[in-house]
């Protein structure tokens, strides 16, 4: 029977902060770092980069945290139909840190929380049915109600026909053996843990858990007899994770060495973080035994997944993609410190992004000098400061409070011709656009946000010289875009001074993980044919600048397009696109330069402005046109060119 789903897991959910310090005692973190968290959570996740369809079976709070565990879940790919609003508990919370190699301390946030309340009543036989596999939490066996949840999905998924699966997932501070302080500790020894899992175990087509876990499931602390102890009660096959060594499996009698299970080759990194490593391995596991693969292969697979994940920060994003992890297991990492293989680290950003844009239609208005200027224009602030004799600065308050309420009205016309669309998006600045930025969170849009000083040549920028610490400040969705009037045969010392720029700019929306925007402008410097933009791309890629996003001048000619797409293909073939910019050129140029790129699939759409607003700008700034008359005109204007270009890429 084909089925919907590969696997379901239930079990726990949490948001997780990780400290953000390395090396240091969790009483002196300054800050943290937001990820999705919870052993079943974490592996659905992992299974989804690797293909599987997954769902989970959880419940979060009704607040900000259920529904950031909600979104990024969906955003993995991951089914969340399973996930349940608890409107009177709130979302389980974390708090963990890197200390060393050794220690990885973290918190609980658990009393009561709203994954510990899912019940029996939460479990829909008709979505178990759904899946070929359940995967389960031993956690969720602490509690009468969790476990009843737990082991109802358990049979509903034997009376179908799937198969089952446990992560023993012990911490001794879930099961009430320790204290709030302790969740570092994986182990205490417990007849009455041991007595429960026992209890369970004959319902599982498989067991995964370290070998200290088998010694709480087998009740003894050598793990040969715990693993025997457990064949008694349950005919799986175990999985025995055994940390540096890899994992070995045992589908019969336990041998009197552990030698003698099958293993999977495993693989020398560094450890840089052991958290969430198990429910990385779990996620590899799921991949190759669903496959059908022969336990050497799905612990090998499982093995990778484990590698990858302790050598980066966090849980799931650390775990790969399926393209990641076949580049691994036939390329292997260049150094074992694998968060320093750039090769590998490029991959794994390029392949593990939350939204695909296939199309992008992107209202520019992230323009500041010239709106300036317009407003200047029209009379708006002082062109003199008459008790200084000096010209005004251009933060004159008028003119910043006028242009402010200008780009109001044009996030207005994009949502407007969006319609709550995806595929749609704004460019909007900081400085006179930061009503309308903050305005345009979470309506759906794609959020470009410039850096650059407007016409710096060489390359300046507004967020200043400390890129790292001004990233940090801006939300996740926002896009780095800056704006490089750069040509292959500028003068060297203008070159590698603004090579040297992009590539710390790049580097810094990395460490923050926002996506990166590199537009470029060879053409107001120079001619330009139809090798540049090209030369110009090799260039940015040669010196290790991977942009998430390319804007590119709106060229004609289709050997140009051809030889520019190339260029970004042949060096990143995981670019999430090229977009077209404006120019200030009229409506019927750009519809050519439009019906020249749309013929090309790496390029997405365009981000056009002045086209745009440019007209409507001067008017509304003159007070010759009210607010809902700019609007309606600046949201013709750029559905127009929507229409302009959605024609040009169907060939209408």
């Amino acid at each position: 029977m084909k089925r919907a789903l590969d696997v379901i897991s239930i079990g726990r959910s949490s948001v997780d902060l990780y400290g953000g310090q390395v090396g240091g005692r969790l009483e002196d973190m300054r800050s943290f770092r937001k990820y999705i968290g919870g052993s079943p959570t974490n592996a659905a996740a992992g299974a989804a980069r690797l293909g599987l369809r997954s769902a989970v079976i959880t419940r979060v709070g009704d607040e900000h945290m259920g529904r950031f565990i909600r979104e990024q879940l969906r955003a993995e790919g991951v089914d969340v139909r399973g996930v349940i609003t608890d409107p009177e508990r709130l979302t389980a919370l974390v708090l963990l840190g890197i200390r060393d190699q050794e220690r990885f301390p973290l918190i609980f946030y658990r009393e009561n929380c709203a994954d510990m309340a899912l019940s029996p009543e939460d479990i829909d036989p008709d979505f178990i049915a759904e899946a070929r596999c359940v995967l389960a939490s031993g956690t969720h066996l602490s509690h009468p109600r969790t476990e009843a949840a737990t082991l109802r999905a358990l049979d509903l998924a034997r009376e179908s026909g799937a198969r089952t699966i446990v992560d023993l997932d012990y911490r001794p501070n879930l099961w009430g053996l320790s204290g709030h302080g302790d969740g570092e500790n994986r182990f205490i020894e417990s007849a009455a843990v041991t007595a429960k899992l026992q209890s369970t175990l004959a319902r599982f087509d498989v067991i995964v858990g370290t070998e200290e876990e088998f010694h709480i499931a087998g009740g003894a602390a050598d793990t040969v007899e715990a693993l025997a102890n457990v064949r008694k009660v349950s005919e799986a096959t175990l999985v025995c994770k055994r940390g540096a060594a890899g994992a070995t499996a045992f589908e019969g009698p336990i041998p009197a060495n552990l030698d003698e299970g099958v293993s999977g080759e495993s693989f020398t990194v560094e450890v840089f973080n052991v958290l969430g490593a198990g429910d990385g391995f779990m996620a590899g596991l799921l991949k190759g035994w669903l496959a059908g693969e022969r336990w050497a292969e799905t612990l090998r697979i499982a093995n990778a997944c484990g590698a990858l994940a302790v050598s980066r920060h966090g849980c799931t994003p650390a775990y790969p993609s399926a393209v990641e992890l076949r580049d691994f297991l036939e390329n292997g990492p260049s150094t074992p410190a694998v968060r320093h293989d750039s090769r590998l680290e490029q991959l794994h950003w390029a392949t593990n992004r939350a939204k695909a844009w296939p199309s992008m239609h992107v209202f520019a208005f992230d323009h500041r000098s010239q709106l300036e200027d317009i407003a200047r224009e029209c009379g708006i602030g002082a062109e003199k400061d008459i008790a200084r004799g000096s010209r005004a600065s251009l933060e004159d308050t008028a003119i910043v409070d006028r242009i402010g309420a200008f780009k109001r009205l044009c996030l207005e016309a994009a949502l407007q011709v969006a319609g709550g669309r995806d595929g749609y998006g704004i460019l909007c600045d900081g400085r006179l656009g930061r009503d309308a930025l903050y305005a345009a969170a979470g309506t759906g849009l794609w959020i470009g946000r410039p850096v650059e000083r407007p016409g710096a040549r060489p390359l300046r920028l507004e967020i200043g010289d400390d890129f790292g610490s001004a990233l940090a400040e801006w939300p996740a969705e926002h896009v780095v875009k800056v704006l490089c009037f750069y040509r292959p045969d500028d003068p060297e010392e203008l070159r590698a001074g603004q090579e040297a720029t992009v590539k710390r700019l790049a580097e810094a929306a990395r460490a923050n993980g926002l996506d990166f925007l590199l537009e470029i402008i060879p053409s107001k410097h120079g001619t330009v044919d139809d090798s540049t933009t090209a030369a110009v791309i090799e260039r940015f890629y040669a010196i290790g600048v991977f942009p998430d996003w390319w804007k590119l001048e709106p060229m004609v000619s289709d050997v140009a397009w051809q030889r520019a797409c190339a260029a970004v293909e042949n060096n990143d073939p995981h670019c999430r696109g090229i977009v077209v910019l404006g120019l200030d050129a009229p409506f019927k140029d750009l519809r050519t330069s439009f019906q020249a790129a749309a013929a090309h699939e790496m390029v997405k759409g365009f981000a056009v402005g002045r086209t745009i607003f440019g007209d409507v700008a001067r008017a509304w700034m003159a007070g010759n046109m009210a607010d809902g008359e700019a609007v309606a005109s600046m949201a013709g204007n750029f559905a127009r060119l929507c229409d302009a270009w959605d024609q040009a890429r169907t060939g209408n």
